[in-house]
Protein backbone atom coordinates (compact mmCIF):
# COMPACT_ATOMS: atom_id res chain seq x y z
CA UNK A 1 0.00 0.00 0.00
CA UNK A 2 1.22 3.45 -0.78
CA UNK A 3 1.57 5.88 2.06
CA UNK A 4 -1.10 8.54 2.14
CA UNK A 5 0.48 11.97 1.72
CA UNK A 6 0.11 14.29 4.71
CA UNK A 7 -2.77 16.66 4.27
CA UNK A 8 -1.66 20.25 4.16
CA UNK A 9 -3.60 23.45 4.14
CA UNK A 10 -3.17 25.79 1.24
CA UNK A 11 -1.54 28.89 2.62
CA UNK A 12 -3.50 32.00 1.87
CA UNK A 13 -2.43 35.58 1.47
CA UNK A 14 -3.59 36.17 5.02
CA UNK A 15 -0.69 34.04 6.23
CA UNK A 16 1.97 35.65 4.06
CA UNK A 17 2.31 38.95 5.89
CA UNK A 18 2.45 39.17 9.70
CA UNK A 19 -0.41 41.16 11.25
CA UNK A 20 0.70 44.32 12.99
CA UNK A 21 -0.30 42.77 16.34
CA UNK A 22 2.25 39.94 15.97
CA UNK A 23 6.03 39.92 15.92
CA UNK A 24 7.83 37.87 13.28
CA UNK A 25 8.53 35.13 15.84
CA UNK A 26 4.90 35.03 16.96
CA UNK A 27 3.74 34.98 13.35
CA UNK A 28 5.98 31.98 12.65
CA UNK A 29 4.54 30.21 15.71
CA UNK A 30 1.01 30.75 14.39
CA UNK A 31 2.03 29.39 10.98
CA UNK A 32 3.57 26.31 12.61
CA UNK A 33 0.24 25.61 14.31
CA UNK A 34 -1.89 26.11 11.21
CA UNK A 35 0.21 25.06 8.24
CA UNK A 36 -0.81 21.38 8.20
CA UNK A 37 -3.48 18.99 9.46
CA UNK A 38 -1.07 16.25 10.50
CA UNK A 39 -1.80 14.27 13.63
CA UNK A 40 -0.31 15.68 16.84
CA UNK A 41 0.70 18.91 15.12
CA UNK A 42 -0.16 20.73 18.35
CA UNK A 43 2.00 18.42 20.48
CA UNK A 44 4.92 18.69 18.05
CA UNK A 45 4.93 22.45 18.59
CA UNK A 46 5.11 22.19 22.39
CA UNK A 47 8.18 23.58 24.12
CA UNK A 48 9.52 22.37 27.48
CA UNK A 49 7.94 25.38 29.18
CA UNK A 50 4.54 24.40 27.72
CA UNK A 51 4.81 20.91 29.23
CA UNK A 52 5.59 22.47 32.62
CA UNK A 53 2.54 24.71 32.23
CA UNK A 54 0.37 21.66 31.59
CA UNK A 55 1.72 20.16 34.81
CA UNK A 56 0.43 23.26 36.59
CA UNK A 57 -3.04 22.71 35.13
CA UNK A 58 -2.91 19.01 36.02
CA UNK A 59 -2.17 19.91 39.65
CA UNK A 60 -5.31 22.04 39.74
CA UNK A 61 -7.40 19.19 38.34
CA UNK A 62 -5.93 16.74 40.86
CA UNK A 63 -6.80 19.19 43.63
CA UNK A 64 -10.43 19.33 42.49
CA UNK A 65 -10.68 15.54 42.21
CA UNK A 66 -9.15 15.15 45.66
CA UNK A 67 -11.72 17.53 47.15
CA UNK A 68 -14.49 15.46 45.60
CA UNK A 69 -12.98 12.32 47.10
CA UNK A 70 -13.03 14.03 50.51
CA UNK A 71 -16.76 14.69 50.14
CA UNK A 72 -17.26 10.97 49.51
CA UNK A 73 -14.87 9.49 52.07
CA UNK A 74 -14.49 12.27 54.69
CA UNK A 75 -10.82 11.24 54.85
CA UNK A 76 -8.75 14.34 55.69
CA UNK A 77 -5.86 12.92 53.63
CA UNK A 78 -7.66 14.07 50.50
CA UNK A 79 -8.05 17.58 51.88
CA UNK A 80 -4.33 17.87 52.46
CA UNK A 81 -3.55 16.36 49.08
CA UNK A 82 -5.78 18.95 47.41
CA UNK A 83 -3.96 21.79 49.16
CA UNK A 84 -0.50 20.44 48.36
CA UNK A 85 -1.57 19.99 44.75
CA UNK A 86 -2.29 23.72 44.50
CA UNK A 87 1.12 24.46 46.03
CA UNK A 88 2.74 22.12 43.50
CA UNK A 89 0.91 23.96 40.71
CA UNK A 90 2.43 27.21 42.01
CA UNK A 91 5.90 25.67 41.75
CA UNK A 92 5.29 24.68 38.13
CA UNK A 93 3.90 28.16 37.45
CA UNK A 94 7.14 29.73 38.64
CA UNK A 95 9.37 27.46 36.58
CA UNK A 96 7.52 27.57 33.26
CA UNK A 97 8.31 31.27 32.81
CA UNK A 98 11.91 30.84 33.86
CA UNK A 99 12.40 27.91 31.50
CA UNK A 100 10.81 29.87 28.64
CA UNK A 101 13.22 32.78 29.20
CA UNK A 102 16.19 30.43 29.63
CA UNK A 103 15.47 28.61 26.38
CA UNK A 104 14.14 31.75 24.64
CA UNK A 105 10.94 29.94 23.69
CA UNK A 106 8.24 32.49 24.49
CA UNK A 107 5.12 31.64 22.52
CA UNK A 108 1.54 32.79 22.08
CA UNK A 109 0.41 29.23 22.73
CA UNK A 110 2.35 29.09 25.99
CA UNK A 111 0.92 32.41 27.13
CA UNK A 112 -2.65 31.25 26.60
CA UNK A 113 -1.99 27.85 28.17
CA UNK A 114 -0.46 29.53 31.22
CA UNK A 115 -3.59 31.61 31.77
CA UNK A 116 -5.92 28.64 31.39
CA UNK A 117 -3.83 26.53 33.77
CA UNK A 118 -3.78 29.38 36.31
CA UNK A 119 -7.58 29.67 36.21
CA UNK A 120 -7.85 25.99 37.15
CA UNK A 121 -5.10 25.84 39.79
CA UNK A 122 -5.51 29.24 41.44
CA UNK A 123 -9.13 30.07 40.65
CA UNK A 124 -11.39 27.05 40.45
CA UNK A 125 -9.39 24.75 42.77
CA UNK A 126 -9.25 27.22 45.73
CA UNK A 127 -12.96 27.98 45.25
CA UNK A 128 -13.84 24.27 45.32
CA UNK A 129 -11.68 23.88 48.44
CA UNK A 130 -13.62 26.66 50.15
CA UNK A 131 -16.91 24.99 49.27
CA UNK A 132 -15.74 21.62 50.58
CA UNK A 133 -14.62 23.17 53.87
CA UNK A 134 -18.07 24.59 54.54
CA UNK A 135 -18.72 27.74 52.48
CA UNK A 136 -21.78 26.26 50.84
CA UNK A 137 -24.61 28.77 51.20
CA UNK A 138 -26.09 30.44 48.13
CA UNK A 139 -24.35 33.72 48.91
CA UNK A 140 -21.10 31.86 49.55
CA UNK A 141 -21.42 30.34 46.09
CA UNK A 142 -22.03 33.77 44.56
CA UNK A 143 -18.88 35.18 46.17
CA UNK A 144 -16.79 32.16 45.14
CA UNK A 145 -18.10 32.40 41.57
CA UNK A 146 -17.24 36.11 41.49
CA UNK A 147 -13.75 35.26 42.76
CA UNK A 148 -13.21 32.86 39.85
CA UNK A 149 -14.65 35.34 37.34
CA UNK A 150 -12.32 38.06 38.64
CA UNK A 151 -9.40 35.71 38.07
CA UNK A 152 -10.55 35.04 34.51
CA UNK A 153 -10.99 38.76 33.80
CA UNK A 154 -7.61 39.62 35.32
CA UNK A 155 -5.80 37.05 33.17
CA UNK A 156 -7.66 38.16 30.05
CA UNK A 157 -6.64 41.77 30.68
CA UNK A 158 -3.03 40.70 31.18
CA UNK A 159 -2.97 38.79 27.88
CA UNK A 160 -4.62 41.69 26.05
CA UNK A 161 -2.21 44.34 27.37
CA UNK A 162 1.07 42.43 27.79
CA UNK A 163 2.41 43.72 24.46
CA UNK A 164 2.30 47.35 25.63
CA UNK A 165 3.23 46.91 29.30
CA UNK A 166 6.79 47.96 30.26
CA UNK A 167 9.34 45.11 29.98
CA UNK A 168 12.85 44.75 31.38
CA UNK A 169 15.89 43.52 29.45
CA UNK A 170 15.08 39.87 30.15
CA UNK A 171 11.63 40.24 28.56
CA UNK A 172 9.61 40.20 31.80
CA UNK A 173 6.92 42.77 32.43
CA UNK A 174 7.93 45.28 35.07
CA UNK A 175 4.73 45.11 37.12
CA UNK A 176 1.33 43.46 37.42
CA UNK A 177 -1.90 45.44 37.26
CA UNK A 178 -3.82 44.04 40.20
CA UNK A 179 -2.67 41.10 42.26
CA UNK A 180 -1.65 38.00 40.23
CA UNK A 181 -4.08 35.10 40.51
CA UNK A 182 -1.47 32.82 42.18
CA UNK A 183 -1.80 35.05 45.27
CA UNK A 184 -4.86 32.90 46.03
CA UNK A 185 -2.28 30.54 47.52
CA UNK A 186 -2.51 32.79 50.60
CA UNK A 187 -6.18 31.81 50.90
CA UNK A 188 -5.22 28.16 50.64
CA UNK A 189 -2.67 28.68 53.43
CA UNK A 190 -5.37 30.18 55.67
CA UNK A 191 -7.71 27.26 54.95
CA UNK A 192 -4.87 24.83 55.65
CA UNK A 193 -4.42 26.41 59.09
CA UNK A 194 -8.15 26.18 59.78
CA UNK A 195 -8.13 22.54 58.72
CA UNK A 196 -5.19 21.83 61.02
CA UNK A 197 -6.96 23.46 63.97
CA UNK A 198 -10.32 21.84 63.20
CA UNK A 199 -12.09 25.11 62.35
CA UNK A 200 -13.94 23.88 59.29
CA UNK A 201 -17.54 23.08 58.46
CA UNK A 202 -19.87 24.53 61.07
CA UNK A 203 -16.84 25.78 63.05
CA UNK A 204 -15.57 28.22 60.43
CA UNK A 205 -14.40 31.48 62.08
CA UNK A 206 -17.08 34.16 62.16
CA UNK A 207 -19.86 31.67 61.60
CA UNK A 208 -22.88 32.46 59.45
CA UNK A 209 -24.05 36.01 58.87
CA UNK A 210 -27.73 36.21 57.96
CA UNK A 211 -28.76 39.17 55.81
CA UNK A 212 -32.44 38.28 55.43
CA UNK A 213 -34.20 35.03 56.32
CA UNK A 214 -32.95 32.30 54.04
CA UNK A 215 -29.93 34.26 52.80
CA UNK A 216 -26.72 34.03 54.78
CA UNK A 217 -23.00 33.78 54.16
CA UNK A 218 -19.93 32.69 56.09
CA UNK A 219 -17.89 35.66 57.27
CA UNK A 220 -14.62 34.13 56.08
CA UNK A 221 -15.82 34.04 52.46
CA UNK A 222 -15.26 37.80 52.45
CA UNK A 223 -11.55 37.02 52.03
CA UNK A 224 -12.36 35.55 48.63
CA UNK A 225 -14.32 38.67 47.71
CA UNK A 226 -11.40 40.89 48.71
CA UNK A 227 -8.93 38.72 46.80
CA UNK A 228 -11.07 38.88 43.65
CA UNK A 229 -11.48 42.66 43.81
CA UNK A 230 -7.71 43.13 44.23
CA UNK A 231 -7.06 41.00 41.15
CA UNK A 232 -9.13 43.26 38.89
CA UNK A 233 -7.80 46.50 40.37
CA UNK A 234 -6.37 48.91 37.80
CA UNK A 235 -4.64 51.31 40.18
CA UNK A 236 -2.84 48.60 42.17
CA UNK A 237 0.53 47.88 40.54
CA UNK A 238 2.61 45.00 41.90
CA UNK A 239 6.32 44.94 40.91
CA UNK A 240 7.22 41.62 39.27
CA UNK A 241 10.08 39.83 41.00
Amino acid sequence: MTQRPKATRQETSELETPPTTLSKRQFQQVKNLTRDDGHFNLVRNFHLADVITLCNGACGVFSIFSNLRYLITKDSYYLWFSMWSIAAGFTFDIFDGRVARWRETHSILGQEMDSLADVISFGVAPAVLAFVLGMQSILDNVVLACFVCCGIARLARYNATIAILPHDQSGKVSYFEGTPIPTSLALVAILAYLTYTGQIGERLPGGLVEIIPGFSFHAIVILYGISGSLMVSKSLKIPKM
